[in-house]
């Protein structure tokens, strides 16, 4: 099938007719080439026990037909304890190019079984590999990092945007060769819990203004996104609010945003790239979906259980839930992302606001 049209929530498959898997991804312009790469789910079914297998890559001309380059870092099947095995809970990959050391470089998410996360840094001569392994067990600033974002700079600079995981997000300068942090960075959106911590960070420079859109914290349940504004890298960061603001849902048109995307050859468009992980969602909860009443009783089932008191309580609806229902909520972590998909919508501004409106189908081509 031949696309010529991006078409948010929709199965989207590859030259070869197959689902594209490059989930919690991002888009790297190499020449004249889209390079979309993300985690490959395609062997993540509810129980197995695989979270990923490894890192896929897919090419394009156009943003629309996607040619599959293979798993440009693959999974470690021999040993547990390399933060690539397929049951390491390895998320969200970001790539950025060094011009200095003419080197790609690739920051891992790694969710420890314990509760802890760590960073896993790989570089390359070439975006679609081989990367080799320059860290391991990371600790950013001795901080258990969670979500983030790369951001290359101008002149040349890199950041490191992360969530310190349920508490605040944390802006750190990386080093010359982008495998690890200097030592300076700066504190921002201090929330005491979930689902207030913001996490999911994607950050975007517009006209001298840097923003970042970022989600709430509830597992795998879609939340509001929320869209912030500053003069520097470091802030402060100014909340600007949601920038959903026509979603009766609560969920971000039942998404998560992974990255933005600066079009290198428009004007002015930059496209928010949001995984929708739970695609069955509103069939599932029906009209307490489109009302946004089932986010706002998830939203206090996540107060009470990280609040102060969640030793004590337990949410009656959370008692009474089986398996599937909170697999099909997506309150673990144990849910099909094989079958995710993708909502990729066109930023709107309105001065210095952000907004995404709900599109059914749109084309690259309507921008300048």
């Amino acid at each position: 099938m031949k696309y010529n049209s991006i078409r948010p929530g929709q199965i989207w498959l590859d030259t070869e007719g197959k689902r594209i898997q490059a989930h919690g991804g991002s888009i790297i312009t190499v020449g004249d080439t889209f390079y979309w790469y993300g985690e490959n789910k395609e062997n993540t079914k509810a129980g197995n026990g695989i979270w990923h297998w490894g890192v896929k890559c897919y090419a394009s001309k156009d943003l629309y037909n996607w040619e599959d380059k293979g798993i440009i870092i693959p999974p470690n099947e021999e040993d547990e304890n390399s933060p690539l095995y397929p049951s390491q809970f390895m998320d969200r990959p970001h790539i950025i190019f060094n011009e200095k050391t003419g080197k790609f470089v690739c920051w891992l998410k790694i969710m420890k079984k314990e509760g802890t996360q760590e960073s896993t840094v790989l570089i390359s001569d070439h975006i679609l590999g081989p990367y080799t392994m320059a860290k391991s067990g990371l600790r950013p600033l001795n901080m258990s990092a969670g979500d983030f974002d790369l951001v290359l700079a101008p002149d040349g600079k890199a950041y490191y945007y992360f969530e310190r995981v349920h508490s605040e997000l944390v802006c750190a300068d990386l080093t010359e060769d982008f495998t690890d942090v200097t030592g300076y960075y700066s504190t921002h959106f201090p929330n005491i819990q979930p689902p207030y911590v913001r996490e999911a960070p994607a950050y975007f420079n517009r006209k001298g203004l840097h923003y970042l859109f970022t989600s709430g914290t509830t597992g795998y349940h879609p939340n509001p996104s929320e869209v912030a504004r500053a003069k520097t890298f470091h802030g402060p960061w100014e909340i600007l609010g949601n920038l959903h603001t026509e979603d009766s849902t609560c969920t971000s048109f039942n998404s998560q945003i992974t990255s933005v995307f600066k079009h290198p050859f428009k004007k002015d468009l930059y496209i928010a790239l949001a995984d929708r992980w739970l695609p069955k969602l509103p069939e599932v909860i029906g009209d307490d979906f489109y009302n946004g009443n089932r986010y706002r009783t998830v939203e206090e089932r996540f107060k009470l259980l990280f609040g102060p008191d969640r030793d004590l309580v337990i949410p009656e609806e959370s008692k009474n839930d089986s398996a599937s229902e909170r697999q099909e909520y997506g309150l673990g972590l144990d849910v099909d992302t094989s079958i995710a998909d993708y909502v990729w919508l066109p930023v709107r501004f309105d001065g210095e606001m952000a907004y995404l409106d709900w599109k059914d189908e749109w084309k690259v081509e309507d921008y300048e």
